[in-house]
């Protein structure tokens, strides 16, 4: 494929995307389709990576806010996304595409234990990995995850995949004043609090000069117009990038 921009990625998915239009729990329509848009990048000859959310399940830190341990809290969460990836991965064998799960905890009845060399041997060989279980330590998101990982195996880009289609400068669905970014900086994301990743992950990613991209992960397509290079949703990067650029409506 000539016209790709990206070799290899690694997508984040956040465990509320996986619920779908539901309240709780997995849809197995929303987790069919991203089955889907993941076999078109594959298909392309693309090296996937995927790290998955347990929001939809359970959420340590709202746990701890509730008066459990947090360390416990966490562990708990970490479950959490396994149960997802053990989900997207049999979605992905369903549609004839090779898929390892790895596990940051292990758990070897169910999942590879995490080692960078066989995850990146996998990637060469055209399987999808799924990463598990966070980075395996409690008080670590799985953005801070996913940004680990990304710099791990050499991704080109963190592709975030969210319910709305890039960066604003507040809640869209509460503010419709709300102004997209298209462009913005590791710093001004960090200065401004955009809620992007969090503050660990996008300083991992600018300490390494690694780009992220919002965008809107229920958009038929939109990972592989990333793929190609067209200009959607938002991408994080250097202090060489323009301060905020805002998209005119």
């Amino acid at each position: 494929m000539k016209n790709r921009k990206y070799k290899r990625i690694l997508l984040k998915i956040s465990g509320e995307a996986m619920m779908g239009d539901m309240r709780y729990g997995i849809d197995p329509s929303t987790v069919d389709f991203v089955a889907k848009e993941i076999k078109d990048a594959v298909s392309r000859g693309i090296e996937v990576a995927v790290v998955i959310g347990g929001g939809n399940i359970f959420r340590g830190v709202e746990a701890s806010l509730k008066g459990m341990e947090r360390a416990s809290a966490d562990y708990m969460g970490m479950l959490a996304t396994v149960i997802n990836a053990l989900a997207l991965q049999n979605f992905l064998e369903k549609y004839g595409i090779p898929t390892r799960v790895q596990s940051a905890i292990e758990m070897k009845e169910l999942a590879e234990p995490y080692i960078r060399r066989k995850a990146i041997r996998h990637l060469e060989k055209g399987r999808t990995v799924i990463f598990a279980a966070g980075t395996g330590n409690p008080y670590f998101t799985t953005d801070t995850a996913a940004a680990l990982r990304a710099i791990e195996i050499g991704a080109d880009v963190i592709l975030k995949a969210t319910k709305v289609d890039g960066i604003y400068s507040s809640d869209p669905m509460k503010d419709p004043g709300a102004k997209k970014y298209k462009t913005v900086s590791y710093i001004d994301v960090l200065k401004m609090g955009l809620n992007v990743m969090d503050s660990t992950a996008v300083s991992l990613c600018m300490d390494n000069n690694l780009p992220i991209v919002v965008f809107n992960l229920r958009g038929k397509g939109n990972i592989k117009k990333l793929i190609e290079g067209k200009k959607i949703g938002t991408l994080v990067r250097g202090n060489n990038a323009t301060r905020a650029k805002k998209k005119d409506h």
